[in-house]
């Protein structure tokens, strides 16, 4: 849909902007699904709290991304809601990392500074980024739901 309505693609030359967003992202340094038993804890630490850092990224797609607004809302209850039981599923649930308020507020400002067609590029990256993290999280989460006795 932001292909067709912002013309915003992968070969867009609007898609060179200098990309300073710190979106979360899962990793084989951070222990991703393919390495070895002992660090899935290490990966489930990572995804509950990127999902928890994407929570301010996805509420400024919904305030930016209007015609989308309800959909977002809904990938942003659905979100918080696969955070929390992810962070339930860790062994030291307090390990994982969950932005204060004044970080997400702070965010939340940088962001909205955005303006006309970089908003639109950025509402693409977040979403093509949030998109590729979930892939790995769908992943992670079935190799941890296959080696240990969770049922998720």
């Amino acid at each position: 849909q932001m292909c067709e309505k912002f013309t915003v693609c992968p070969n867009s030359m609007e898609m060179l902007l200098r990309n300073n967003l710190n979106l979360p992202k899962v990793t084989e340094e951070d222990g991703d699904f393919l390495t070895f038993l002992s660090f899935q804890d290490k990966c489930l630490r990572k995804i509950s709290s990127g999902l928890y850092a994407f929570q301010t990224y996805l509420k400024y797609v919904q305030e930016t991304f209007t015609s989308e607004s309800q959909n977002v809302e809904s990938l942003s209850y659905s979100t918080e809601y696969l955070a929390r039981t992810i962070r339930q599923m860790v062994l030291n649930p307090e390990e994982v990392i969950i932005p204060d308020a004044a970080a997400r507020e702070s965010l939340h400002t940088e962001l909205k500074s955005t303006k006309d067609w970089a908003e639109k590029i950025t509402i693409h990256r977040i979403l093509r980024d949030f998109t590729s993290f979930m892939e790995k999280t769908v992943r992670a989460v079935r190799y941890v739901k296959n080696t240990r006795s969770f049922s998720v």
